[in-house]
């Protein structure tokens, strides 16, 4: 079909280049890998922002800083890659985008993956990194946030934050949240043919690889099976072309139920984590900058 937004169709084309021919031989997990982390270095960081390596709750960590940064602003960023790829490397260019966008240093750990690692390594890797954070700076002045898989993992720190005891933060923004790994939503349907990214078979082999054998749906998993009574705000964004679009409606619906405040945002002719595309896509822009005026909000709630 003929997409109105402009730049939408440039995203699409530099997907296909990448992707693998018809009949071609599957690249392996660490060619996958190896991948999604040399595309962040075809990005450069935003001026005035500057990396730093070292260590959050026992993983390797990456700390994203811009010249701007509020004393005490955390943003803890949880990467995407369906618990089985991805890293602070390859999720460098997006979280950087989001650290400026939102005045706040961004902690982006390397959480365990799968299959070597199996549920609920990632979780408890995200509590121990955010309990760390604590340390540093009061809760109210972190934010979580996560893209894809690293949106699901954001949003079962939030019930696990409720389950230990532990205060939760200004607030959650999610990105295409991989929220429910039953597969369940009827998008992976309605929205194949336009989804570049993400089919059902392809992310219940990821589940597979990342649950080892556990329920899918128990809430640490899927969140959309948890209770967000008590939860901070959400902000979701999701593309209308994406097969993961359901999970987002569902998140919605179970957290606005829970009276949690939820503000979800579904963009017109995107696809799945469109943000990471903003170095070509205006939409992709727009987005990281209602994200950041959200998470300013939130953020300045704290010291007002």
């Amino acid at each position: 079909m003929a997409w109105k937004d402009p730049d939408i169709e440039g995203v699409r084309a530099l997907l296909a280049a990448g992707a693998t021919p018809p009949g071609g031989p599957e690249p392996t997990l660490e060619e996958r890998r190896m991948r999604i982390d040399a595309f962040a270095e075809m990005v450069p960081l935003p001026e005035g922002v500057t990396r730093a390596t070292g260590e959050i709750g026992g993983r390797a960590c990456e700390r994203l800083e811009p010249a701007d940064a509020v004393e005490g602003r955390r943003l803890l960023y949880l990467h995407g890659g369906a618990y089985v790829i991805g890293s602070a490397r390859s999720h460098r260019p997006l979280a950087a985008q989001l650290a400026a966008a939102a005045r706040a240093v961004a902690v982006v750990p390397d959480y365990r993956l799968g299959p070597e690692n199996r549920f609920p390594a990632a979780v408890e890797d995200a509590v121990a990194a955010y309990a760390e954070l604590l340390d540093e700076t009061d809760a109210s002045r972190i934010v979580v946030a996560g893209d894809s898989a690293g949106g699901g993992l954001s949003l079962a720190l939030a019930l696990a934050l409720k389950a230990r005891g532990l205060p939760q933060p200004a607030g959650y923004y999610v990105i295409s949240p991989w929220a429910d790994l039953t597969q369940s939503s009827d998008t992976y349907r309605t929205k194949a043919a336009t989804d570049p990214m993400i089919q059902r078979d392809a992310v219940a082999g990821s589940a597979a690889d990342y649950l080892g054998g556990g329920d899918a749906r128990d809430p640490l998993a899927s969140p959309v099976f948890g209770d967000f009574d008590g939860v901070a705000p959400i902000l979701i964004q999701v593309g209308s072309e994406e097969t993961l679009l359901g999970d987002s409606l569902k998140v919605a619906d179970v957290a606005g139920q829970a009276r949690v405040q939820v503000q979800l945002e579904i963009w017109p002719e995107m696809i799945h984590v469109f943000q990471a595309f903003f170095f070509q896509c205006a939409a992709a822009r727009r987005a990281i900058a209602a994200a950041g005026a959200w998470m300013e909000a939130r953020l300045s709630a704290a010291t007002s």
